[in-house]
């Protein structure tokens, strides 16, 4: 009988009661994180290929904001319009670009700021957040 006993270590091995809660806790922080950002992030990839199109369009700077317009309703985007982009024309072509400040509320008053620019310019976005100030 004392053969089949099984020795065990003095010292407890695992995760604590107190540890998995801290490890959830923070995950679920994050995962909070993870569920607001997204859609902002979405938001602005529909922006930028919004503009990547109106501008593969061609034509006026009217029929540009047209075909923005269409492209943010059926992405369903809110946060700007073709009034809020920059058309300019420096090296012959044109080029678009935006710049806006996303503010994606946490928790009570604590908000996240994020600010977004971007331009079809091969530049990249630099030239979108100079124009919008």
């Amino acid at each position: 009988m004392q053969a089949n006993k099984q020795h065990f270590d003095a010292r407890q091995r695992g995760v604590s009661l107190t540890g998995l809660i801290f490890v959830l806790a923070v995950l679920a922080v994050l995962a909070v994180f993870v569920m607001k950002l997204v859609p902002s992030y979405a938001e602005y990839r529909s922006i930028k290929g919004g503009i990547v199109k109106a501008k593969a369009t061609g034509g006026s700077v009217a029929q540009m904001k047209s075909a923005f317009d269409k492209s943010a309703e059926i992405n369903n985007v809110d946060t700007i319009s073709s009034r809020d982009l920059v058309f300019s024309r420096d090296s012959g072509e044109t080029e678009i670009s935006f710049a806006y400040e996303k503010r994606i509320p946490l928790a009570g008053n604590v908000s996240l700021v994020i600010d977004f620019a971007g331009t079809t310019e091969l530049g990249g976005a630099a030239g979108a957040r100079a124009a919008a100030q």
